[in-house]
């Protein structure tokens, strides 16, 4: 069930134009266990790119550093022109001491700097603030990026789990295009603030995660199977997973149903919240990828729309979402501007 064309939408209401799908390349190098081979992962980013995914996201966090380098070099040879690149920037390493989220405005413009560098591009496409400076007023940040994109180092601006009245806030110094959250069948803690928000302000939603990690679309065969290095062995949810294997177990035949994947379902349940959403599952494989597009291509009715979100109540799901919450868009306040 592959669909042979990505269509491309609107993302936000600021002109930034992407395919209806992206591609989250953050597991090819980092967090999900051993980087994977280079050329396997550039050969996919490509196959991505033909098959009409042309929306990427990394960060200079990714790695660190190495995601965005793997990505430069699969744009390599016409492809640039063909895809919208999204970064981010914002969690700083510090000499082997423990990262730190910093969206000083010195920072920023360095950040940004390293990663036109490392990708090896003359501009960003949409740059994400990746985490929210707690410290520091969110209109300093906010800034610097506006200056970034009069000098046309950056097209468009983003912010990654921040709360509603950040974005607001945010949104006065310079629009901002999209928010990037978690956002799955078992994620669904942004729809009560920050979803409104963004639809009152025509900010688009990017939604990472949309597979919650993986496991809706492995259940506990991809817990078992986890290999050393992987950072999902460390979340509260994976830990769970004889609890909430029930989850994946309920998708899954509702999945056999419908003749699709659980994966297929669980980010057709992504797609259906709206025109303005668009989801950037991760993968390492072709096999994954093509199905992901199909995706695109299954249909649900309201019923089946509400029946899948039963499957993933919050009284269903044990444990938090992220293994950092105190960096999620729940703890996002920036202090005022000094009046």
């Amino acid at each position: 069930m592959v669909s042979s064309k990505v269509s491309q939408l609107n993302l936000g209401s600021q002109g930034l134009v992407v395919s209806a799908q992206g591609l989250g390349c953050m597991g090819m190098s980092a967090h999900y266990g051993p980087p994977k081979p280079e050329p396997e992962m550039i050969n996919l980013i490509r196959h991505a790119i033909d098959s009409g995914v042309t929306f990427l996201d990394t960060s200079d966090f990714y790695g660190p550093h190495t995601n965005e380098v793997l990505v430069g070099k699969a744009l390599k040879g016409g492809y640039r022109e063909k895809v919208q690149i999204a970064t981010k920037f914002g969690v700083r390493l510090m000499d082997g001491k423990p990262p730190v989220v910093c969206g000083d405005p010195a920072y920023v413009r360095w950040a940004c700097e390293a990663s036109l560098k490392r990708l090896d591009v003359d501009c960003i496409d949409l740059y994400y603030a990746h985490r929210i400076d707690t410290s520091i007023p969110i209109e300093v940040t906010m800034g610097e990026l506006k200056k970034l994109v009069e000098e046309g180092k950056v097209k468009y601006v983003g912010l990654s789990e921040a709360c509603a009245s950040t974005i607001r806030r945010a949104h006065v110094v310079h629009p901002i295009t999209a928010i990037q959250m978690e956002w799955s069948l078992w994620s669904r803690d942004l729809e009560d603030e920050i979803v409104p928000t963004c639809r009152e302000l025509g900010i688009g939603i990017v939604p990472y995660s949309p597979l919650g990690r993986g496991f809706l679309a492995g259940g506990p065969t991809l817990v078992k199977n986890l290999p050393d290095g992987d950072t999902r062995k460390d979340y509260p949810r994976f830990k769970n997973v004889e609890h909430n294997k029930i989850v994946f177990e309920r998708v899954n035949e509702m999945a056999t149903r419908k003749g699709c994947t659980a994966a297929q379902l669980a980010l057709a349940w992504v797609h259906y919240q709206g025109t303005d959403v668009v989801p950037i599952p991760g993968t390492t494989k072709h096999e994954n990828l093509n199905q992901n597009i199909g995706a695109l291509s299954i249909k649900l009715t309201p019923r089946e729309m509400m029946e899948l979100e039963s499957f993933a109540s919050s009284d269903v799901v044990k444990g938090d979402r992220h293994v950092y919450m105190q960096r999620t868009w729940i703890n996002s306040d920036t202090p005022p501007l000094p009046s």
